[in-house]
Formats: C-alpha cells, structure tokens, sequence
C-alpha cells in the first residue's frame, strides 16, 4: 500500500506539469485566431499565477478541512475543467477567465502534496517527485504538436483535459490507500489548528526562508525565461538553434533530480541545497567566461540545471524537521507562494535590466539571487539550530 500509493503521488505530478508547458507551444498558433499580440500570453500566465499564490496562501485551511487527498482529487478535476474551458474558448477574454480555476488548482495540488510527501516519505522521494514534474511538462509539448498536425490547438488541451480525467479517475479509485498514512489528514488538521500567514511569519526562521525560496525560485525562472535569448544575443546562437539548445536547461533540471533521489538520504536537505549551489557557481562562472563558445554555453547551462535540480525539493524536504509536522503545510503554502512570486516578477525584471544594459548580465544577475539565498537559507538553518 505504501508503494502503491507513493507511485499515485508521482502520477499526481506528471498532472500538475502537464498544463504548465501546454500555454507556451501552442501560443503561437492560439494567438492568431484570439487576434493577439505575443506579448498576450503574458496576461494570460499572470493570472494563472495569481491563481496559483490564492490557493497556496490557503492550502492549510483547505487541506485542515477536506484533508490532502480531498483537495488533491477536487484540484484534479479543477485542471481537467478548467483545460477543457481553453480548448472551447472563441474569445481571449474567455481564456482569461478559464485561467483562474486553472491557477487555483495548480496552487492546491503543490501545496498539498509537497507537503503530504515531505512528512511521510525520505527526501529521496521528494526529488524524484519533482523529476515527475518534468515528465509532464515534456508529454505536453508532444501533445500540442500531435494536435497542431491533425486539427488544432483545441485538440492539445482537449486531449490534456482527458488525460487529466483519466489522473482524476485513478485518484478515485485509489482513495483508501491513502490509509496508509492515516488517510490524509494533517497534523495541523487533527489538532484543529490553522497557523496561518500571520502565525508563519511569527515562527522564528521562516521569513528567511521564504526569501531564500523567493531568491531560488527567481533565479530558476529567469535562466528559463531568458536561456534561449542569451545563447541567441551572446553566444551567437541561431534563434532555431537557441530554442534547441536551451532545452539542455530541463534536461539538467529533471535528469538531475533523478540523480539526486540516489544521494539524498545520505547528504540530508543541507547537504543537498549546499552540492546544488556548488554546481551552479560552477555554472554560472562557465557561462561569464568570454570566449568558451557554443561548447561552453550549453556546458554552462547543462551544470546550470543539475545544480538548480536539487535544491527545491531540498528545501520542501526540510520544512517539517525545521518546523514541526504541525506547521508545515503552513509554512509550505507560503514557500510556494514566495516561489510563485519571486519566478514571476524577477524574469521580468532581468528584462528590463537586459534592455539597458544586455543579456550579458544575465550570469551575474542570477549569481546575486543565488547569493541571496545561500545567505538567507543558511541564516534559517542556523536559526532553527538555535532554537532546538
């Protein structure tokens, strides 16, 4: 029961990546029939972002009352819901509105589950369900393009919407091996507690820790975002081959969470946040160094990703020994919402940054935000330390 449920979790994330890459490859096509700009897709994201920090700032209420698996079975079908909105969408305000249940669900399955895995099961488990995260955010592209060559991108979330049922589905079917570990309710949920936005802050370490998380995730949505841009405006890149060859960037990331899986027990959360910052100063002096060439650029960005790999679940990981089980869903809903936060607005800002001054500062800019969390990650461990 306990393995079986352990491989229902992972399924569960391969739901929450599906959606998230689904906007961006078919965009392109979308935006020709919604008569909109490019730039329009950003709209569009930012509420689903808006959505996603709601639920998390409220997924300890949520899952305190209709514990993990009832938030995570509803969350579910949210997303099949709102997908199947986009596919019969004829108007861009009508994506707009189907973004919002969108971005509630997405916020309430990580929350939820994050935590559920960071109390009951190792930290090697941890990577390896972030690596499922990867693995839907790679089907979903596929999926889009099969549509693209047989009818539309209607088809891509139409087909993603039923694959969402399907997930939803076994969900259903599944429930009493939630059991396993006392069907999933939460220690804040027995108790009756709700710590709450105010209560987490309060808790010695934890505000460190959302602006280290905040710095992370930052740093991890600008070398996303701008990738591509900096091989193309740097490197000397072809915009074709640029595309490409950012992808070296996920296959980093997921590649390396399941390389972590293997160590994690053995190195601890610490341990793991720092090998992972390690990798990416390596990366990030690859990628200043003038002269290193396509060679050096895709080296740079590939050690950019395995470093990147392991320090989010790390963290997460490390959020109930820090703070206790009953504070944890607490303190996990806000590190998602500072991670939503810090990936939505420090892109953006790197942009303004690259107008004025190029795309050459991208390494630096990420090496400030690294910096940042390194310093404010160690001031938490330091501080829970203290405390104990």
């Amino acid at each position: 029961m306990y393995t079986l449920l352990l491989a229902v979790i992972y399924l569960v994330f391969i739901s929450l990546g599906l959606p998230d890459s689904l906007l961006g490859s078919g965009w392109p096509t979308m935006r020709l029939v919604f008569d909109q700009p490019l730039s329009a897709a950003g709209a569009v994201s930012m509420i689903i972002t808006g959505g996603t920090i709601c639920s998390s700032l409220l997924s300890e209420r949520l899952t305190a009352r209709f514990t993990t698996k009832g938030v995570t079975v509803a969350s579910v079908f949210l997303s099949a819901a709102a997908l199947f909105g986009f596919s019969v969408s004829t108007r861009f305000w009508m994506l707009c509105l189907w973004a919002v249940p969108y971005g509630l669900a997405a916020g309430c399955i990580d929350s939820a589950i994050n935590n559920y895995v960071a109390l009951h099961y190792r930290s090697r488990h941890m990577s390896w369900l972030h690596c499922f995260w990867g693995v839907g955010t790679v089907i979903s592209p596929c999926v889009m393009s099969w549509a693209l060559t047989r009818s539309g991108w209607q088809l891509g979330y139409r087909t993603v919407a039923l694959m969402q049922l399907a997930i939803g589905a076994v969900l259903v079917l599944t429930l009493p091996l939630w059991r396993a570990h006392g069907g999933g309710e939460e220690q804040s949920a027995r108790a009756g507690q709700v710590l709450g936005i105010r209560g987490a802050l309060k808790i010695k370490g934890a505000p460190t820790l959302f602006v280290g998380f905040f710095a992370y995730c930052g740093a991890e949505g600008t070398s996303i975002l701008w990738a591509s841009s900096y091989l193309a405006g740097e490197r000397g890149f072809s915009a074709e081959h640029a595309a490409a060859s950012a992808a070296v960037l996920y296959v980093g990331i997921t590649l390396g969470r399941f390389i972590s899986g293997f160590i994690a027990d053995k190195v601890g959360d610490r341990g793991m946040i720092r090998l992972g910052t390690g990798v990416v100063a390596a990366a990030l002096v690859v990628l200043a160094l003038p002269g290193g060439g396509e060679l050096g650029a895709l080296l740079g960005l590939g050690l950019l990703g395995l470093g990147n790999a392991p320090v989010y679940p790390a963290i997460i990981h490390a959020t109930p020994a820090n703070f206790g089980a009953e504070n944890s869903q607490g303190i996990i809903g806000m590190q998602m919402a500072s991670a939503y936060v810090g990936s939505t607005l420090m892109p953006p800002l790197f942009g303004l940054i690259a107008n004025r001054a190029g795309l050459f500062w991208m390494p630096f800019f990420l090496a400030v935000l690294i910096l940042l969390m390194i310093v404010m990650l160690e001031t938490t461990f330091r501080t829970v330390e203290k405390n104990r």
